[in-house]
């Protein structure tokens, strides 16, 4: 026993000897940040890494093909542009129809899915920053390319969470230890000052669209449309002016001539594209599912062999989570070829016939696994918020309408030219104002757009409130079958920002 003890002793005077080299070898399998982040090939990783949870993001969880935890939901569904379709058979879906029905609960998967996947781009992002600028990269071009990456994809998602939550901790620098995770809630002005900092340096460091090297990578017209975005929201209309035509004075943009041809998958990031998120079908990970979170659900084979021409079809089940609500499919003017562009009909597995998004409906060979990207920004909308701001600030109604009505810049078409309808005509800065919403509405429909819209131009309230009484008024109207109802507590009240999630607070003082 006593020359155990001795053998022990021994030992650790050998292993205290050794110092902290022999203590901290790095694992074979885990690099640490230190060794990672040295060269250019690194950094590169870093940052496609920043991409990666935006790709979860705007598709939904991956354990998920009907788009349950999709950005589209919080963005469309939680608006007057789309609801639910219930399902008897299924009803996993509380937290889906909560969205839609403005019950906002602290522990909503939707809510706390898009909470958290922001953090990992910003997380992502942090760790890209804080090691750009000392690894060995091959030219400053590169450098200032890869860091500007980063910066506005972390003022883009600090964007998205301000947006809908408000108040959120403001991480800028790698979490290293368990307390650094916890940090006091920012107010909104500090993050809006630190998004607008982020986006203007991002600015100055990223090529423009022709000149980036790897499609579907943000560029300097991808932050500044984020910036001008920042400046619609604080109601700095001057500002958002003069950003927006510095991306249509680059000539970098333009409008294409058919609607329908802007979402098709052989037309990825085109001349319209600012910037969208990059899929593609296969088996390594990286498809979308929009349309499966769109079409009616459950459906049997035969249609969804006839709508998807995958080549091995099977009826999917589920219940669908973002239909066209009957309020949007009324918003289109007679005429407006966006309609048929967007809005198409298809049964359920019962022989009921619904509404559905065709955007995202185009061929592919797998069930539950498209090549579509997701549209975050495009030209059309730098156009629309160009005129939003100008007459926002009371200039001519006519410098306004001269965005909407006819081509800008190397463009053939105007949006309503485009549309197939007339120039739109208005006498006030107020009839333009809701000339401009309305077109807004329905050409950025399922485009993640409308609940802000409403947030930001102070008809959330309003709206919500009166779209609210005509679904309780007529539930089957809005797809509820016989003998279902919203909830007594729908729609009672209409709050801007979401709580923080509670799966969060458990880690944090401040929740």
């Amino acid at each position: 026993m006593k020359s155990k003890i001795i053998l022990i002793g021994i030992l650790g005077m050998f292993l205290m000897s050794c110092g902290d080299d022999f203590l901290t070898i790095p694992s074979e399998t885990a690099l640490t940040d230190d060794i990672f982040y040295e060269t250019q090939a690194d950094i590169e990783a870093a940052v496609n890494a920043v991409y990666a949870p935006l790709r979860a993001l705007y598709t939904g969880s991956a354990a998920t093909s009907n788009g349950a935890n999709a950005a589209y939901i919080m963005g469309e569904t939680h608006s007057d542009n789309a609801r639910y379709i219930v399902n008897p058979l299924f009803r996993a879906t509380e937290n889906q129809e909560q969205v839609a029905d403005f019950i906002q609960q602290a522990s909503n998967s939707v809510s706390t899915f898009k909470y958290q996947q922001n953090y990992q781009v910003i997380a992502a992002a942090n760790k890209a920053i804080a090691t750009v600028d000392e690894a060995e990269i091959e030219s400053e071009n590169t450098r200032s390319n890869l860091k500007g990456q980063a910066l506005c994809l972390r003022a883009f998602s600090y964007f998205d969470l301000v947006q809908y939550f408000g108040s959120v901790p403001l991480h800028l620098e790698p979490v290293t230890t368990f307390e650094g995770t916890a940090l006091p809630l920012a107010t909104t002005e500090e993050l809006f000052s630190q998004i607008i900092a982020d986006l203007t340096q991002a600015i100055d460091l990223l090529p423009s669209k022709s000149n980036q090297a790897d499609l579907g990578r943000v560029t300097k017209g991808s932050a500044q449309m984020i910036l001008a975005n920042v400046y619609m929201v604080q109601k700095n209309y001057a500002a958002a002016e003069t950003v927006l035509k510095e991306i249509v004075a680059s000539g970098e943009y333009a409008l294409m001539a058919d609607y329908a041809a802007v979402f098709d998958p052989a037309n990825k990031n085109n001349s319209e594209s600012v910037f969208e998120i990059q899929y593609r079908q296969g088996t390594d990970g990286y498809s979308s599912t929009f349309f499966y979170g769109m079409v009616p659900r459950p459906m049997d084979q035969s249609t969804v062999a006839t709508l998807t021409s995958v080549g091995d079809p099977l009826p999917i089940a589920d219940a669908t989570m973002c239909t066209p609500s009957p309020d949007l499919i009324a918003a289109y003017e007679d005429g407006d070829l966006r309609k048929d562009a967007t809005i198409d009909y298809a049964p359920d597995l019962y022989g009921k016939v619904f509404p559905f998004c065709k955007k995202y409906l185009h061929p592919h060979q797998y069930l539950n696994n498209t090549d579509d990207n997701w549209p975050v920004y495009r030209y059309a909308e730098v156009l629309l918020f160009l005129a939003e701001a100008i007459n926002e600030q009371g200039k001519p109604v006519s410098e306004a309408l001269s965005y909407i009505n006819t081509p800008v810049g190397n463009g053939s078409v105007s949006i309503r030219e485009r549309a197939g309808l007339e120039p739109i005509i208005a006498g006030s800065q107020e009839e333009l104002r809701d000339a401009i919403a309305q077109e807004r509405r329905v050409e950025l429909a399922f485009e993640a757009k409308r609940w802000l819209d409403l947030a930001r131009t102070g008809k959330a309230v309003e709206v919500m409130s009166a779209y609210g009484a005509r679904v309780k008024a007529d539930p089957a109207a809005y797809y509820f079958p016989t003998g279902y109802n919203p909830p007594a507590s729908a729609f009672s009240q209409i709050d801007l920002v979401w709580p923080l999630p509670a799966a969060e607070a458990m880690y944090s003082p401040y929740f």
